[in-house]
């Protein structure tokens, strides 16, 4: 007979619950308990992959600037459907905002999870800590080498956004893009360029616009709108015939400045965004946009939590990407009637 937890728990003088801790590397233990425990199974040669995660507790991690949904609600409505599937699997879910200055390990500790879905852009020393826990870790709308994840198809959006501009002859086509940082921006962006080279077009790389860092993200995208009208201006060219920003907020920001310029939308400039928030449509005019499921988003990382945790005893080192497939809601602002082009 092989062994046992109770055998590792005799060895080190402590119960078999403390055991489960120390080899899961749970909270609630000292380094100096935790120490003992590893070094005893060690000396058995206990296997600790016998210690099957089992989820119940799930924390969801969104940085903290993500955590105005009133200005951006794309994540209000992933961590919707987190919330949904948890209840559906009978997971207890928390959630959890937090940024580089703040002790992630502490508030770790207090929430207490068995595993963690991180939502949105997080640096990169965050990511490596959540890595340390070893406990399951999703990433959604993000991805980083070693993780499995979930996002939008963002670079099959970009295209499509660019597609639907072309065919209503728009070629002096603005990007408004962010932070190369956050995964999805960066997709976008790329789709954004590969349009052109696919369309067999130019590509201007002028009219490609990243909104200033460390300011609320619609005046940042309403100040990369000035700046494409001032820099038409000052170089005395035409200004862009259509502008695609990275998500709505920005879009209808760039928009509302247009209008203040007396500029007409879409006559004169359409516009089109990606999320398909509620105030895209609520908008004058309203805006198309690239949509996507956004509950799905966060019903899928559950499910690759589940997933995640009942292969605890495989590599879990490895990059896996789940796409979520969008489609292209045509609306006034880029006057066409057509209707929905889907994935």
């Amino acid at each position: 007979m092989g062994t046992t937890i109770r055998d590792v728990a005799r060895a080190a003088s402590v119960s078999i619950g403390t055991v489960s801790r120390a080899l899961k590397n749970q909270p609630g233990l000292s380094e100096a308990t935790r120490e003992r425990v590893v070094e005893a199974a060690r000396q058995l040669g206990y296997d600790a992959a016998q210690l099957r995660t089992r989820i119940r507790r799930v924390t969801f991690l969104l940085h903290r600037q993500h955590n105005n949904f009133a200005v951006s609600p794309f994540f209000s409505h992933v961590l919707h459907g987190f919330e949904e599937a948890c209840r559906e699997r009978r997971l207890v879910p928390s959630v959890l905002t937090a940024g580089p200055t703040h002790d992630l390990a502490q508030q770790m500790r207090l929430h207490a999870p068995d595993a963690v879905a991180v939502a949105g852009f997080i640096e990169p020393e965050l990511l490596a800590h959540l890595r340390s826990m070893n406990r399951p870790v999703v990433l959604i709308d993000l991805h980083a080498p070693g993780f499995r994840s979930v996002n939008v198809d963002n670079t099959r959006g970009a295209a499509l956004a660019m597609q639907h501009l072309f065919a209503m002859g728009r070629k002096r086509i603005a990007f408004i893009g962010g932070s190369l940082a956050h995964y999805s921006i960066a997709q976008r962006a790329m789709g954004y360029r590969l349009a052109y080279f696919e369309a067999g077009m130019l590509f201007d790389p002028t009219l490609e616009m990243t909104t200033q860092p460390a300011i609320e993200a619609d005046i940042a995208a309403a100040d990369a709108m000035e700046r494409l009208i001032a820099q038409a201006h000052q170089q005395s060219r035409p200004l862009p015939d259509a502008v695609f920003a990275y998500n709505d907020a920005a879009a209808l920001a760039a928009m509302r400045v247009c209008l203040a310029h007396g500029l007409r939308v879409p006559e004169d400039v359409a516009f089109v965004g990606f999320d398909d928030i509620p105030a895209a449509a609520q908008s004058t005019p309203p805006l198309t946009t690239v949509t996507v499921d956004k509950e799905a988003l966060g019903r899928r990382g559950v499910d690759l939590l589940l997933e995640t945790a009942q292969n605890s005893d495989a590599d879990t080192n490895i990059t896996t990407d789940t796409l979520v497939p969008v489609r292209l809601i045509p609306r006034a602002s880029s006057a066409t009637t057509r209707t929905q082009t889907s994935v």
